[in-house]
């Protein structure tokens, strides 16, 4: 989450790094570092006036399943946003889908020969399948039509609201097979064996970690790190300014120390949630896609502005095309999650899930305009109204409360993000 600055002046200085001061990275990382910054305070606020609560492992096992599907959709809904656009109908896919995934493995009774539909695998593939042809058929209005996405979208969350009630009949519908369930209610096994610690927990019992979710936690801070020296010597060598080797060395020291933080205690539970890592691996992806990509260099430049980009030769249709395509799949993939979570499929499924995950990438710095927006943003603005929402439950706040204080940090993140905007134009 570092900006790069093409050095000015002639092309001998162009061809050597320069080295920004503190307080020049500062000031061109505002939003990276802010946002980082008020995700840890908001946490040590929680946890102080929860009486310790927040941290407690059992605790963040549930922040961390309780907001995975928002973070799913958030994903996609960034790279929506990114482009100009914007989708209103993903929590009621989400919900559609749920709904879809029950009737198949429980509610229709298929015939002898089709009874592989009811396959829990066959069911998510066909549920995944789905999604992505909702999504595929509003961009293509969106896009070849010329209709707002705004409208589009808008007739799409009443439509599939409505198809989530007919096709449930008005009832819930469950439970789910077991092996479903394993998509949100599963933790991965500990394939090395459980690790005795000195330390002892509440129940006066000596704290057992979950051996695994250590060593994968120890993995993926060496991988971080060494793809952070790398992308800064490449930066270096390509004659782009670069923070203060010092910053660079706390940036990594505090996210490596949040991280083995956030693995030791769910390792002292239960360890690592199967959902966790399907986000991971969904993380990884869109941030290879928005940064290594040309497709994603084409959805920022569809954004940032739509003319110049199909004079340079963007296909700005497809692309759209392509966008609500994959948001889709992934309201399709938060729908079976969160089916798997309730362990069954509700009318009201999905209702208002759409404000969460456009609130959560606004919040991350995604501009209102289009063409800015990054994948680490939209996950911690997701874990900020995460954590928000469990503290206040945890502090028996009302829900009137919760609504009136997310909607002022919402409207907090935009006024900050155009006052950047306005201060550098």
């Amino acid at each position: 989450m570092t900006t790069e600055t093409v050095p000015t002046g002639s092309p001998a200085a162009q061809a050597k790094s320069q080295e920004l001061t503190l307080i020049g990275a500062l000031r061109a990382n505002m939003r990276d570092y802010g946002l980082l910054l008020a995700l840890i305070l908001i946490m040590i606020f929680f946890q102080s006036f929860t009486n310790g609560v927040l941290f407690k492992p059992v605790n963040l096992t549930n922040i961390i399943l309780q907001n995975s599907y928002i973070i799913v959709m958030a994903l996609g809904m960034l790279l929506v946003i990114v482009a100009g656009h914007i989708d209103l109908s993903v929590g009621s896919v989400s919900g559609f889908i749920g709904a879809l995934a029950a009737m198949l493995m429980i509610g229709w009774k298929f015939p002898p020969e089709l009874a592989f539909l009811a396959n829990p695998i066959v069911a998510g593939a066909i549920c995944l399948v789905a999604g992505a042809a909702i999504g595929a058929a509003q961009g293509y209005i969106i896009a070849y039509h010329k209709v707002p996405a705004f409208i589009v979208t808008l007739a799409g969350m009443l439509i599939f609201k409505g198809l989530s009630l007919a096709i449930l009949g008005g009832k819930s519908v469950g439970p789910f097979p077991a092996e479903f369930q394993l998509l949100s209610a599963g933790f991965i096994p500990d394939f090395v064996g459980p690790t005795a610690t000195p330390f002892i927990a509440e129940n006066g019992q000596p704290v057992v970690l979950h051996t695994t979710t250590m060593i994968i936690a120890i993995l993926a801070i060496v991988a971080m790190v060494f793809f952070s020296i790398r992308s800064r010597a490449r930066r270096k060598a390509r004659g782009y300014t670069v923070e203060p080797f010092s910053l660079f060395v706390i940036k990594n020291l505090v996210i490596a120390a949040l991280v083995l933080f956030f693995a030791y205690m769910l390792a002292s539970y239960r360890g690592l949630p199967n959902v966790l890592v399907v986000m991971a691996v969904l993380i990884a992806g869109f941030v290879f896609l928005t940064k290594k990509l040309t497709f994603g260099r084409r959805i920022y430049a569809l954004g940032g502005n739509l003319k110049a980009a199909a004079l340079s030769g963007v296909k700005t249709e497809r692309t759209t095309f392509y966008i609500f395509a994959i948001m889709g799949a992934l309201a399709a993939l938060a729908g079976m999650i969160y089916a798997a979570r309730l362990n069954s499929a509700t009318p009201k499924a999905g209702q208002g899930l759409e404000l969460d995950v456009i609130a959560a990438v606004f919040i991350g710095g995604a501009s209102a305009l289009g063409g800015v927006g990054q994948v680490a943003g939209a996950v911690i603005g997701a874990f900020i109204m995460g954590v928000m929402n469990n503290g206040m439950s945890i502090m028996g706040v009302n829900i009137d409360w919760q609504q009136m204080i997310k909607g002022v940090v919402l409207l907090a993140a935009v006024f900050f993000d155009l006052y950047n905007k306005n201060r550098s134009a």
